[in-house]
């Protein structure tokens, strides 16, 4: 098990540490993804840093490093549930009004179907 900056009642700690199940679908020292509870499209997954980090503008030169980390396992993920080809959606929200439902960044994989434009 990978040990991390864990925030007490944070469920992305808690799953990281054991404590709540979860099917673990990469883990690695600096970043874990699971399945998406609540999916919104047919692959739905989440690529998660270790530490504990909320949001953007909080984290300093050193844990940005954890970004290409992730978008490294966002790729690998894609490709694993085939629609690195078809297309996928990356998405970070930020805060309450984005929809930011748990207060530790992380990375939405969506796709496996035709998604709608966001902009």
């Amino acid at each position: 098990m990978v040990e991390s900056q864990m925030e007490i009642g944070c469920v992305f700690c808690m799953i990281n540490n054991g404590d709540v199940e979860a099917e673990i679908l990469h883990r690695d020292e600096v970043c874990f993804a699971i399945k998406d509870i609540s999916p919104a499209a047919p692959v739905h997954l989440l690529v998660i840093p270790v530490k504990h980090l909320t949001h953007i503008e909080s984290i300093n030169a050193d844990d940005m490093l954890v970004f290409p980390r992730m978008f490294e396992v966002a790729q690998d993920l894609a490709n694993d549930k085939g629609v690195l080809q078809t297309g996928y959606r990356l998405v970070v929200n930020q805060r309450d009004d984005s929809g930011q439902m748990i207060p530790h960044l992380h990375l939405h994989i969506l796709g496996g179907e035709k998604l709608g434009s966001m902009v």
